[in-house]
């Protein structure tokens, strides 16, 4: 019963004239009649058929994910609520772009031995052609205040740079050498500092290999299954980049072991050295684009000037799919209360207002994300390129993972950051806005009197849920 409560208090926030939110929100009967036509078996079904393993564990993109955007839209559509996506339409469309790599067209060659894509090496990023030496470089960094020089003493232009972490490759490749601080990144990146893809690149190097760590070769079963896939972007969000990325790979410790035969120096040196071995390789990649899209629709309010403004209500409505390397029988993530949960919530409130007789006096612009757990691709992508006017938007809450909390008494551990029984997490609501905050409290003490926690508001709270929202 509790999974439809935070739905029947955002329900009945929404209808509150925003000129009373300065004072005591008193819910009138009218509304509580509202906000009840919300009931728990009728989420129950909504949710077992949208998180249901036909859907797949709805992916971004995914036919599961489609299947439920139309779901979705039906119901929107059979209860008269406005499309506010393209067109006309309730679909905000997103071009979704995948580097797609063929293992036969990437070969790499240390001397005279030959390696395979996925066996030996994966391709992080770029592409192209070398036969080049080599030269390692370290970690591979520069900053100039701090005389650090990964390259100091040798030349990399037309050569492949080699380079060393003992952790796992990060979007910088390497980690920052010991000394250099957040608060050192400052000024021009190629110019005041440069990390090691940025470097090589400005001094001409004609690709990266990144020698895997022991981390690294302990997961390389898991690693090798990437070597197929290439980076994965919504299309109009990522910036072109200037100049083509050079080939950046990952290789295991047969190849690093094959770099270092008959060098000098091995790849704990602290100091960069000329690598007398010759690599050649050609690393290659082609463009799929796939269709996605956010779900817009928009419940106009009942004020000929009010209506204007718009109070946005969302959740995502994506998952993380399903996983083949999963342990078990059962790969698919159903992803019920991320963020099925809001999903379902979403909706209903959607149909509570359509059923009532009363309209807000502000209209209600309702949006299923998708690609949230992508990196919130859709609400980036709906804030660039919005379908309304956003300047119009007042206020905008979000519901995500509603559908489970602790029962009375339960001390399971793995439960510990669940709400209580008669709890919900709150976040935000105060941080910008204090009417906000006044309404949404109001609302709650005056009809389920629900126990609201703020943990998550704390600027030290390590999630910085709000901060990076």
């Amino acid at each position: 019963m509790r999974k439809n409560l935070f739905a029947l208090v955002l329900t009945i926030s929404l209808l509150v004239p925003y000129a009373v939110l300065a004072q005591t929100v008193k819910v009138t009967p009218a509304e509580r009649r509202i906000a009840e036509t919300i009931k728990a078996d009728r989420l129950s079904n909504w949710l077992h058929f949208v998180a249901s393993d036909a859907m797949g564990g709805r992916d971004t993109p995914s036919q599961g994910l489609d299947i439920t955007a139309e779901f979705l839209k039906m119901k929107l559509s059979r209860w008269g609520l406005k499309p506010a996506g393209d067109n006309g339409t309730f679909f905000q469309n997103m071009n979704i772009i995948s580097d797609v790599i063929v293992p036969d067209e990437n070969t790499l060659r240390v001397g005279e031995t030959e390696y395979f894509l996925g066996n030996h090496f994966v391709r992080l990023n770029g592409q192209g052609t070398f036969n080049s030496p080599m030269v390692f470089a370290h970690h591979g960094w520069m900053h100039r205040a701090k005389n650090i020089d990964a390259y100091n003493g040798i030349d990399v232009r037309d050569k492949v740079v080699v380079l060393y972490d003992s952790g796992f490759p990060n979007q910088n490749l390497s980690r920052r050498p010991e000394g250099l601080s957040d608060a050192d990144i400052t000024g021009t990146r190629g110019t005041d500092w440069a990390d090691p893809i940025t470097y090589a690149t400005q001094k001409g190097a004609k690709g990266i290999i990144m020698v895997g760590s022991p981390q690294v070769e302990e997961r390389w079963a898991q690693i090798r299954g990437f070597a197929p896939r290439g980076s994965t972007y919504v299309d109009g969000l990522r910036e072109t980049p200037a100049s083509p990325v050079i080939p950046i790979l990952l290789v295991n410790r047969s190849v690093g072991d094959a770099i270092f035969q008959g060098s000098a120096g091995n790849k704990d040196s602290s100091s960069a050295f000329a690598i007398d071995r010759q690599v050649t390789g050609t690393i290659k990649s082609g463009k799929l684009s796939r269709r996605t899209q956010n779900v817009v629709a928009l419940w106009e309010g009942s004020d000929p000037v009010l209506k204007n403004e718009m109070v946005a209500v969302g959740a995502h409505y994506d998952h993380v799919g399903t996983n083949p390397n999963a342990p078990g029988d059962d790969k698919i993530y159903n992803g019920a209360d991320d963020d099925g949960s809001g999903t379902v919530a979403l909706l209903a409130m959607a149909e509570a207002l359509a059923v009532s007789k009363t309209r807000p006096k502000r209209s209600i612009l309702f949006v299923w994300h998708a690609g949230e757990e992508k990196g919130l691709w859709g609400a980036e992508y709906f804030n660039k390129f919005p379908t309304v006017n956003i300047k119009n938007v007042i206020a905008q809450l979000n519901i995500d993972m509603i559908g489970r909390s602790r029962p009375p008494g339960d001390a399971d551990p793995r439960n510990a950051e669940l709400s209580g029984p008669n709890e919900v997490y709150v976040i935000g609501s105060e941080m910008m806005s204090s009417t906000l905050g006044a309404v949404t409290r109001s609302t709650n003490s005056s009809f389920l009197n629900l126990d609201y926690n703020l943990k998550y508001d704390d600027p030290n709270d390590k999630n910085r849920f709000f901060f990076r929202s």
